[in-house]
Order: structure tokens, then C-alpha cells, then sequence
């Protein structure tokens, strides 16, 4: 009976699965501890002041990223689930996909450091900590560009060992740099610098992995960049309207709050980034599949609701835990952000929503559906104009009751736009 059962595919598949998302999930756990780690180690050593400052930068490096992204790794990801399985097809995709993104990394530059260097006056930078501030930024700008392209081909040949082990140096690199660093000279701009030489070596490591993959000696493809064009088209309207709400909370305390607050809601959001974990996984095992999946409206509309169902148990789980405990987690903090329980909850709580409808987005993105941008920004603008006139955004607490709001109608949006594309296969 035994061995019946394990000749059985649904066992293999089954066991093949377990054992998959079990080292996946181990190794990432190790990442976001490192991870946790470092921004823990930032917040106790980096003065109140400096901590905003960092808070600051971090939003806006995050910010030019998602502008210069612009749907490219949606296109790159989409071209590549075609041809994943032709070492040269899948490198012209990945060639055309950096070529292409040249012109948008310089935008965003041009458009985010002005806005930057004038929130870090705003909130008592001189003009000399603003320039070292932004050339420590650049070069961590440009890793996570590459980065964020480099691991689609691992991520569709499903080779998640050594993209995993990649993950787990890097974030270690970072933590024993920043702990070097910051123990001698501890402001905002060592930070931004130690955390980025790991990255920057961690992406040539990557680089030779993705070779197994993809062939770099390909040229940029006109037909290619055509067809990621048209995504890119639909994308950037929303690209743009999300890289402003989705720190829409940093963006209101840095000019309606005050520096203790921009450390405040910085610190929170460094608990809350344990969330990411469930994101990283999806976007390393679940959304690459989903995208591969054969156009059948029940087998891709089972595997949807089956993907949510996972995200929501695992998301009442982690906000469960806060509200029990939320002193305990506080702790880790220091004795600066130990008052802040209530708001802990309600960051964890907005951040569920938003991690939530990033991966609702990846999956029915990872299919090369974009929704109107036109409708989708008309929502959102109006919905946050009312929750902006309706709610005290002055106070920290405000702010994060208008995060979970804005998150919470981006979800329901694409969720439904999500359905809607899958009923119609």
C-alpha cells in the first residue's frame, strides 16, 4: 500500500512541493531575520534625527526604483515565461530588458533627488549631509534595478537553491558591514553605503547563475522592446501614481509631522517588513508557476483563490500575534518607539493589505493583464482625496488609518480586476 502510494504522482508532487517550500522558507526566514536584524541595529544606533533622515532616503531609493521598474520585470517575466525554455531566447528577453530600462533609471533620478534633497531640509539635513546622502544612493539604486531583473531567470526555471543562497550572503554582508560601520560613525549616510556593497557583489554572483540560464552574449531584440513597450504603456500611469501612495505614510508625516515621527513610522515599518517574507516566497515559487499555467479558466481561477486563501491565514496569524504581544515585539525597538502598541497594530495591519494586493497584482501581472491605468488612478485619487479630508494626518496615528484605507481599496480593485481577466479565458 505503501509503495503504491508513493508511486502515486499526486504523492511525488505533493512531496516535491513540501520540500521545496520548506527550504525556500527556511532560507528565507534567514534572510528577513538578517534583514529584521539590520534594521533593528540601525534603529538602536542611528540618533532619532538620523534615523529620519535614513527613513527618508530608504522611501525615496524605493520610490525611484518603482518609477524606473515602470512594468519592465512584469514584461521581462511575461516574454520570458514564452521562452524560458530556450537559453537564447530567454537572454535576448533579459538583454532587451536592461536596454530598455536605461532611459527610465535616469528619470527617476532626475525627477526623485531633487524631491529628496528638498524633504532632508526640510527636515533639518545641511547641504552637505543631502550630497553624501545622494551619492550614497545612486550606486544602491542601480543594484536593486539589476537585481530585481537578474533573479527572473532562476525564478522561472524554478532553480531556487542557489538564488536562495544569494539572498541569504547578501543580507548577511549587509549585517556584518553595517556593524562594522555604524559602530564608528553612526549616521544616515553609512548606512545607505554599507548596506549597498553586498548588494553590488551579490548581484555579479547572480549574474554567473543566471548564465546556466540565459545567453548575455545576445543583442537587444526591436520586436522585443516593441511588445515590453505596450506593457510598459499600460504600467506606467499606475507605476507612477503607486511609487507615490504606497509611501503615501513617510510622504505625509515628512511634511505635515514631525522628524520624531518620520522615525516613528519608519521604525514600524521595519516590524512590518517581516510580512515580506510571504511576498518573496510567492513571488520565488507561486506567481513564475501561475504564469506558466495553460489558459483554463478553472484550473487558473482554482489556483487564485487557492494563492488568497494561503495569504489570509498566514496574514490573521501574523496580526494575532501583534495584538497579543505587542510589547514583547516593541522591545526590540528600544525604549524610544516603546509607546507605541496601538500604532504597531495598526502598521501591521495596513502592511498585511498591501503586501496582500502586491501579490494579488504579481499573480494576474505575471499573465501580461495590466488594468486601465486611467480607472485605476481615478479610484485611488479620489478615495484617498476623502480619506485625506476626513482623517487627522497630522498625527501618526491618522496616517496609518489612512494607509490601511488607500491599501485596502488597492486590493479590492485588484482583486477584482484579477477575476474579471481570469472569467474571461
Amino acid at each position: 500500500m505503501l509503495k503504491i502510494l508513493k508511486s502515486h504522482p499526486t504523492f511525488k508532487r505533493t512531496i516535491d512541493w513540501v520540500k521545496l517550500i520548506g527550504f525556500t522558507g527556511t532560507a528565507q526566514v534567514g534572510v528577513q531575520a538578517l534583514g529584521l536584524l539590520s534594521g533593528i541595529f540601525i534603529i538602536r544606533m542611528l540618533p532619532t534625527e538620523e534615523y529620519a533622515l535614513y527613513t527618508l532616503a530608504n522611501t525615496m531609493l524605493g520610490t525611484m526604483v518603482m518609477l524606473a521598474n515602470a512594468g519592465i520585470p512584469v514584461a521581462v517575466m511575461a516574454e520570458g515565461g514564452k521562452v524560458w525554455q530556450d537559453k537564447e531566447k530567454l537572454g535576448e528577453v533579459l538583454i532587451t530588458g536592461f536596454d530598455f530600462r536605461k532611459k527610465f533609471a535616469i528619470w527617476s533620478l532626475i525627477i526623485g533627488i531633487p524631491i529628496l534633497s528638498y524633504l532632508l531640509l526640510k527636515n533639518g539635513a545641511t547641504i552637505s549631509i543631502i550630497i553624501f546622502i545622494t551619492l550614497a544612493l545612486i550606486p544602491s539604486f542601480y543594484a536593486q534595478l539589476s537585481n530585481i531583473l537578474l533573479q527572473i531567470a532562476p525564478k522561472l526555471k524554478q532553480d531556487i537553491v542557489p538564488l536562495q543562497k544569494n539572498l541569504v550572503l547578501v543580507n548577511l554582508g549587509r549585517l556584518i558591514f553595517l556593524a562594522l560601520s555604524l559602530f564608528i560613525l553612526p549616521v544616515a549616510v553609512i548606512a545607505i553605503f554599507s548596506a549597498t556593497i553586498p548588494q553590488v557583489l551579490g548581484n555579479l554572483h547572480l549574474k554567473k547563475i543566471t548564465k546556466n540560464y540565459a545567453d548575455w552574449k545576445q543583442k537587444p531584440s526591436e520586436e522585443l522592446r516593441g511588445k515590453m513597450a505596450g506593457t510598459v504603456r499600460r504600467m506606467l500611469p499606475d507605476a507612477i501614481y503607486y511609487s507615490i501612495s504606497g509611501q503615501i505614510t513617510i510622504w505625509l508625516m515628512s511634511i505635515f509631522g514631525s522628524t520624531t515621527s518620520i522615525a516613528e513610522i519608519g521604525a514600524l515599518g521595519r516590524i512590518a517588513m517581516v510580512l515580506n517574507l510571504v511576498s518573496v516566497i510567492f513571488s520565488m515559487l507561486i506567481t513564475p508557476r501561475f504564469a506558466r499555467l495553460i489558459d483554463s479558466k478553472n484550473l487558473v481561477v482554482k489556483r487564485y483563490i487557492q494563492a488568497q486563501i494561503i495569504v489570509v491565514i498566514i496574514f490573521c496569524f501574523f496580526i494575532t500575534i501583534v495584538h497579543f504581544f505587542p510589547h514583547q515585539i516593541l522591545w526590540f525597538l528600544g525604549s524610544k518607539y516603546a509607546n507605541l502598541e496601538f500604532e504597531l497594530l495598526l502598521a501591521i495591519i495596513g502592511s498585511s493589505l498591501n503586501v496582500f494586493s502586491g501579490i494579488v497584482f504579481s499573480l494576474y501581472s505575471s499573465r501580461g493583464w495590466v488594468m486601465n491605468p486611467a480607472l485605476y488612478i481615478a479610484i485611488s485619487i479620489i478615495t484617498t482625496t476623502i480619506a485625506i479630508i476626513t482623517i487627522d494626518i497630522s498625527s501618526l496615528v491618522g496616517v496609518l488609518w489612512l494607509n490601511i484605507f488607500i491599501a485596502f481599496v488597492q486590493f479590492a480593485m485588484h482583486n477584482t480586476y484579477g477575476f474579471k481577466k481570469i472569467l474571461k479565458i
